[in-house]
C-alpha cells in the first residue's frame, strides 16, 4: 500500500490490485469501469505496466485515526467483495486465496457499521 499526503487537500491510499493486464485489456478496463460507478468511495485506474490500482482518498480534515483505519477497512472491503470477480486477475500471482488474517480481520469488525453494504457477515 501507498499513502500519499497534500497537506492542504487529502490522503490519497493506493493498492496493486492484481498483476500488469495483458490480452484482456480491454474487458476488464471495462470492468473497473462499471465497479467505479458501482462503488463511489473508491476507484480503480491502470497504474505502471497496465497494472490494476484501487484507491481512495481521504480529506486532511477527516486525517485521524479513524479516518486512516476506516480507509484501509474499505480498501479491503471491496478487495473481498470483488475476489471472485477478480480471481484470474489476482490468482495469476498468488495462486491461491490468502485469508485476511487475525489484524484484517479485526479492522474489517472495527469499521463494520461504517462500510455498509461492504461489510462481508460469514
Amino acid at each position: 500500500m501507498t499513502l500519499i499526503l497534500a497537506p492542504d487537500l487529502a490522503l490519497l491510499a493506493w493498492v496493486h490490485y492484481a498483476p500488469p493486464l495483458t490480452d484482456s485489456v480491454r474487458k476488464t478496463y471495462r470492468q473497473m469501469l462499471r465497479w467505479n460507478d458501482e462503488l463511489p468511495m473508491v476507484k480503480f485506474a491502470l497504474g505502471d505496466e497496465e497494472r490494476p490500482v484501487l484507491t481512495s482518498e481521504l480529506a486532511v480534515e477527516l486525517l485521524d485515526r479513524d479516518g486512516l483505519g476506516l480507509m484501509v477497512a474499505r480498501l479491503l472491503a471491496v478487495c473481498d467483495l470483488l475476489y471472485e470477480q477478480s480471481a484470474g486477475w489476482v490468482e495469476r500471482v498468488a495462486g491461491t486465496r490468502d485469508s485476511a488474517g487475525p489484524a484484517g480481520v479485526r479492522l474489517l469488525e472495527r469499521y463494520a457499521a461504517q462500510l455498509g453494504e461492504l461489510a462481508v457477515t460469514e
